[in-house]
């Protein structure tokens, strides 16, 4: 662990970087919506867009970071304890009814932030085993793996949360639709990666091995996302700015930007587990113990 003293002029930029695109993903995403609660057009649908992508920017700057900077994520997770308890309230209070589904719709204002941040989570799983492969860097080894791990709570909460959905609009708990079918076996294929890892003591071969078996897992994040289009499904098709009410905006974007917050910060925790445990794995023994095996 690097002490604060000694952080990086690079990880410095990452910081300042990642608070100003957070910042300005922030007000695009929530302050602007005051604009389209009024009716005026402001192009809702690239203002989403645009708030989304600086806001997985500024998560990834923050992931890029080292150790210099050890109550940052603390800071993310009390910023997404804001945003979840903020967006929570507007979700449950404020926000008026769906018109055909009532107030069964508002668990939409945790179950679509978690799968948007689900899948984020094991994208930059698959991006951290592709630069491993060719750098042979082991912090990318760690923050894939906590990025695997964060993703399968995500992937877990998703389902848990789809079946509390799916029991008063389709009637049953769970159906082996294209969308559920798929995700359970998102699911359970990056759960094989964490046993990998539990099974495997060479810290070289269980970095290699899993991140392989991460880049072949990804394949089925994609298939999740356009299930909904290529098969005939229970689930809707994804929605978008024009499709939802713009009183249902606000509760929606808090709590997609506190989950993402929230991901990042147990990310970056994570991460730094797994680096340490590695440094013990990999440290010489102790003196005493060296001269005993002698």
């Amino acid at each position: 662990m690097v002490p604060n003293s000694q952080v990086s002029r690079l990880d410095r930029v990452l910081l300042a970087g990642a608070v100003i695109t957070g910042l300005t993903a922030m007000f695009l995403g929530v302050y602007m919506d005051a604009y389209l609660h009024e009716g005026i057009s402001i192009g809702g649908a690239g203002t989403a867009l645009i708030a989304a992508t600086l806001g997985m920017a500024s998560s990834v700057l923050f992931l890029l970071m080292g150790d210099g900077f050890r109550k940052v994520p603390l800071g993310l997770i009390a910023v997404a304890a804001v945003c979840l308890i903020s967006g929570s309230y507007f979700g449950l209070f404020v926000a008026p009814p769906e018109h055909f589904m009532g107030d069964v719709q508002r668990i939409m204002y945790v179950h679509v932030p978690t799968a948007w941040n689900g899948l984020l989570a094991l994208t930059f799983a698959f991006v951290a085993a592709v630069v491993f492969l060719f750098t042979n860097d082991f912090k990318w080894d760690a923050r894939m793996e906590a990025a695997v791990e964060v993703g399968i709570l995500l992937a877990f909460l998703l389902c848990c949360q789809g079946a509390i959905w799916a029991k008063p609009t389709w009637g049953v708990w769970w159906d082996w639709d294209p969308r559920l079918t798929t995700t359970a076996v998102l699911l359970f294929a990056f759960a094989g990666i964490l046993a990998l890892r539990r099974f495997v003591d060479d810290p070289v071969k269980r970095a290699v091995w899993s991140s392989v078996a991460t880049i072949i897992s990804y394949v089925d994040v994609p298939i999740v996302y356009f299930s909904v289009r290529w098969w005939n499904s229970l689930h809707q098709v994804q929605s978008s700015p024009s499709t939802v009410s713009s009183q249902f905006y606000l509760p929606l974007r808090l709590n997609a930007f506190g989950v993402l917050f929230l991901m990042t910060g147990f990310m970056m925790l994570r991460a730094r587990v797994a680096a340490l445990r590695l440094a013990a794995e990999v440290a010489p023994p102790p003196e005493e113990l060296a001269g005993e095996l002698a």
